[in-house]
């Protein structure tokens, strides 16, 4: 399956997409997989982010998704846990299906016996664990701390660097989720791999991100179809 990707929001994320989708596919034994790319715009998802204008940010992502669909793309995907503010709203007007990488982390969770996880994310994200969609997991957040922390991922996003500052933050910040119960903290947005890639946490995390690339892998490698 040809595979569609809305990336550039934000650029590091958009990267670590595209590696470990390549090294997922190539496990599964694939040498080559069809791949597009379309860049989208990290500072328009922001303030639209922010605002809550969900149908403005579908619109702005619709001739995305129609630049994908006229490249060959049998679906398409976003590089942004964030950008999922508007993904019901983009799936109601793309010419292509949108894998969602959201819905898959309810079952991912539930299948790891995970009954608790922390949240860090986007504002949206944390605030909305998830935007409701875990069902069979309770989600966690540092409600007090919801505007710094997702200010700072926004700040880190947009830079595609993770000061040493900001890393030992959210590294503290898991720990502390942890502290409050949570089994495992869940990275819930996808550049949060510059801050804990290559890190020893001390507490188990779960990389949203990695979740998502294992579906797309499995379309891409005919594992798995849009039906199943």
């Amino acid at each position: 399956m040809h595979i569609g990707l809305i990336g550039g929001i934000g650029v590091a994320a958009t990267v670590v997409y595209y590696r470990r989708l390549v090294a997922a596919a190539a496990a599964r034994g694939a040498s080559r997989i069809e791949l597009t790319l379309a860049h989208g715009d990290i500072q328009e998802l922001i303030r639209n982010n922010l605002a809550d204008h969900r149908d403005e940010q579908a619109r702005a992502f619709l001739p995305l998704a129609i630049r994908l669909r006229d490249a060959g793309c049998d679906a398409f995907a976003l590089t942004s846990l964030g950008a999922h503010f508007c993904a019901e709203e983009l799936a109601a007007l793309a010419p292509l299906p949108l894998i969602s990488g959201v819905a898959p982390l309810d079952a991912y969770f539930s299948g790891r016996g995970l009954k608790r996880i922390g949240l860090l994310g986007t504002r949206v994200v944390m605030r909305t664990r998830l935007y409701g969609q875990l069902v069979r997991t309770q989600a966690l957040a540092l409600d007090d701390e919801i505007e710094t922390l997702g200010q700072m991922y926004q700040e880190v996003a947009v830079a595609g660097v993770c000061a040493p500052a900001q890393r030992a933050a959210f590294l503290d910040a898991g720990r502390r989720l942890i502290a409050q119960g949570a089994q495992a903290v869940v990275l819930a947005g996808t550049d949060l791999n510059l801050a804990f890639d290559g890190q020893a946490a001390g507490y188990p995390v779960v990389d949203a991100l990695d979740v998502h690339v294992e579906a797309l892998a499995d379309l891409a490698t005919g594992r798995k179809s849009l039906e199943s």
